[in-house]
């Protein structure tokens, strides 16, 4: 009888846990070293001996965002497709190889990028570069298993459209970006996903599925030459190639309020507030997260906490982020709430936004939010997997592999001076969007 070999990587992250890398130790310095290869693809890669695990994180430039407009879903059915069959491998023979030694390799689509994920013993890095490989190179997208993602994927928007939050989620997107890609479903719709092809997907991983369009970084029980050495073996022969891409104009910043309300049998009302907010390179970038932690993102010392659900009562969770994305970002606060309040805490979170903009924060709120932004820093440090994250988006965004030893000076530097000037330049409570999923009948919303 076989042994699984899955009980084996669980053992040993149990057992030895406590040796990852902890926040004290990791320095930028250490934080990872980078090479673009042959073929163009940029590697990423930090040492960690500690535990005999492998991890990697992939980001091909495949995401929703290089759909074709007339066909939103392209990028996220590529994505569901790639590990289920290659020239080489049936779905079920991918999965069971995979499974058998206790790691993960698994692929999804994001608005951007496409995040390819793989973990396994260090032994087994092997057949783990080698699945890695065959999904990336060989994916056969038979029909079969086109029809049936088809379907799954369908299903799958069918439950979106019955979870209020989604439907506001889905609501508000559209109202802030228009017909910028950032506004469509990222699954596609109802309407677009029976209509795509198998050349529309041969065609999109051909053109997007490129080493010159990818980062990969890797952490973990490796030497950075053997890595290399079996990186070539198997993704050597991986073709640098297709189109540049363009980004789309810029969304059209709001001009007024707009409204959409949409009517589900619900108790609460799922409410997201918003605008346009900043992409990750803006650089009041720093500062615009410190206000943010003061107004909404603060967890139960923020300001909107403080009102809506402390003093009033009217939810038990609210909150605001600024969200940034690679071509245009979003600000949004979200809150659900009886639908007899409904209006009451919208009418809260724009008394908050304006008064953050009208009225200097204390200097003991500035402290708070500084002590918890860099505090809690250290923490995205803590496992490879946070680290293998950091590293891949690090090099997206190009924050350079001293980020780690400059954040806290940017987050420290922030006065109460520029906590006003950005809320005033980036928070706008007379043009925003407003996504309300609610009893309307109940909720009497003014407009």
């Amino acid at each position: 009888m076989r042994r699984h070999r899955g009980a084996g990587l669980q053992a040993v992250v149990l057992l030895l846990l406590v040796l990852v890398v902890g926040p004290g130790q990791v320095l930028a310095a250490a934080l990872g070293q980078r090479e673009v290869l042959p073929n163009g693809m940029v590697l990423l890669f930090s040492e960690k001996r500690a535990l005999p695990i492998l991890t990697a994180t992939m980001l091909i430039q495949a995401g929703a965002i290089q759909d074709p407009p007339d066909k939103p879903g392209v990028a996220n059915l590529t994505a569901e497709l790639i590990t289920q069959g290659t020239t080489a491998r049936t779905a079920t023979q991918i999965s069971e190889a995979i499974e058998f030694v206790g790691g993960s390799l698994s692929v999804e689509a994001g608005q951007d990028v496409t995040t390819v994920s793989l973990s396994v013993l260090s032994r087994d890095v092997d057949l783990g570069l080698e699945l890695l490989a065959d999904i990336l190179l060989n994916p056969t997208f038979a029909p079969d298993e086109i029809q049936r993602k088809v379907q799954e994927v369908l299903a799958g928007i069918q439950r979106t459209q019955e979870d209020p939050g989604e439907v506001a989620t889905e609501a508000f997107a559209a109202l802030v970006f228009g017909t910028h890609p950032y506004g469509r479903p990222l699954e596609g719709t109802q309407a677009s996903v029976p209509t795509i092809t198998r050349e529309d997907l041969v065609r999109f991983h051909q053109a997007n599925y490129r080493p010159n369009k990818t980062i990969l970084a890797v952490v973990g029980d490796v030497r950075l030459a053997d890595l290399k050495r079996r990186l070539e073996a198997r993704l050597g022969g991986w073709q640098p190639g297709g189109s540049a891409f363009t980004p789309p104009a810029d969304p059209a910043p709001l001009t007024r309020p707009v409204v959409r309300t949409i009517q589900r049998d619900v108790t609460q009302a799922n409410i997201l507030l918003g605008h346009l907010g900043v992409t990750r390179d803006n650089p009041d970038y720093y500062a615009i997260q410190v206000m943010n932690y003061i107004l909404g993102g603060g967890g139960v010392t923020s300001r909107l906490t403080s009102k809506i659900r402390e003093e009033r009562g009217w939810a038990y969770d609210v909150g605001s982020a600024f969200t940034p994305d690679k071509y245009a970002g979003t600000f949004s606060v979200s809150v659900q709430t009886k639908n007899q309040t409904a209006q009451d805490a919208i009418d809260a979170i724009l008394a908050e936004m304006r008064r953050i903009r009208d009225q200097p924060v204390t200097e003991t709120e500035l402290a708070d939010a500084k002590a918890y932004l860099t505090g809690s820093f250290p923490l995205r440090l803590d496992t490879t997997g946070k680290i293998v994250w950091l590293l891949a988006n690090i090099e997206y965004f190009g924050l350079g592999l001293d980020y780690v030893d400059r954040y806290a000076g940017f987050i420290n530097s922030v006065t109460v001076a520029d906590i006003q000037r950005v809320a005033r330049k980036y928070l706008h409570p007379d043009r925003y969007a407003l996504a309300v999923v609610a009893d309307l009948a109940k909720a009497k919303l003014t407009p």
